[in-house]
């Protein structure tokens, strides 16, 4: 199997490279070396390489910036996924993509399925659903949420900076999500890739959180490591104590029944990836 994946230096795309199956041939390209908003270059890029599946891992993740910057958002999220696509029909190649549960308005008060009526409340879910729309019916586009990885700009990270370098952390109370590890999503992704997979499908780890729930989590998983010295207060805040150019979604766990019947066994519970990502830290430094 050769496999084109894109966003190569993401956390997901870094995940995704390490989570390969064995034997598989991987072309892995940053957007130095491929933008995938530009058609031209994709279908060049896929004319030559000629993969057997491309994993797109690249996005516009500014999730405020979306708000002022609508065209690279909608550029890059909403219609990249349809060169992708094209590029990958034209040479009988399957196109996985990743979506977000951003699509959703967080309205409801139990877990999306994947048919729930979508309802983005900002530029950057408009731009994603864009790009499921884009990508279409032959492409396996995967919502997702919350990803964290032990490198890049992520929550996790930062919640470590902050609590070493202040003496109280605040943190949203008020937002209902799932954590998850970058690692586990790409896992995900190959094997329903492998399993055949079309269509939409939902991934995140097991469990549901508030953004409060996991900084202490964060923070005690990481103190019992040796990552944080000391430990210092978290203060839950409400969303409106905390104001964005973007509104979030106050509920967005995701139904994962669907996926669960493909591979056949739930995720693990986020708090059990958070520790395994935690100890990587560790680790590598």
């Amino acid at each position: 199997m050769k496999a084109l994946i894109t966003g190569a230096n993401g956390q997901v795309g870094r995940a995704l490279q390490a989570t390969a199956p064995a034997g598989a041939d991987i072309v892995a390209l940053g957007s130095g070396e491929l933008d995938i908003g530009d058609a031209e270059a994709v279908a060049e890029q896929v004319a030559e390489l000629r993969p057997d599946v491309i994993l797109n891992a690249a996005a516009y993740t500014a999730v405020d910036k979306a708000e002022t910057e609508a065209d690279g958002a909608m550029r890059i999220n909403g219609a990249a996924p349809g060169y992708l696509a094209d590029s990958a029909r034209s040479v009988g190649a399957k196109l996985v993509h990743i979506s977000t549960d951003f699509v959703f308005d967080g309205s409801s008060s139990s877990p999306y399925p994947v048919d729930a009526p979508v309802n983005p409340l900002g530029i950057y879910g408009q731009s994603k659903l864009a790009g499921e729309q884009a990508a279409g019916t032959d492409a396996l586009v995967v919502r997702t949420a919350w990803v964290y990885g032990n490198t890049g700009a992520n929550f996790v990270r930062t919640m470590l900076r902050l609590m070493a370098e202040r003496d109280e952390v605040r943190v949203v109370a008020d937002q209902i999500g799932t954590p998850t590890s970058a690692v586990s999503l790409a896992g995900a992704l190959w094997q329903l890739h492998t399993a055949g997979a079309s269509g939409l499908f939902h991934y995140t780890d097991s469990g549901a959180a508030s953004w409060y729930d996991f900084a202490v989590a964060i923070q005690e998983e990481a103190f019992a490591l040796g990552l944080l010295k000391r430990t210092v207060p978290v203060i839950p805040i409400a969303t409106s104590d905390y104001p964005t150019p973007a509104r979030r979604p106050a509920y967005s766990v995701l139904d994962k029944s669907r996926t669960i019947g493909v591979l056949g066994l739930p995720a693990p519970h986020w708090r059990a990836n958070l520790r395994l990502v935690l100890e990587e830290i560790k680790h590598h430094g």
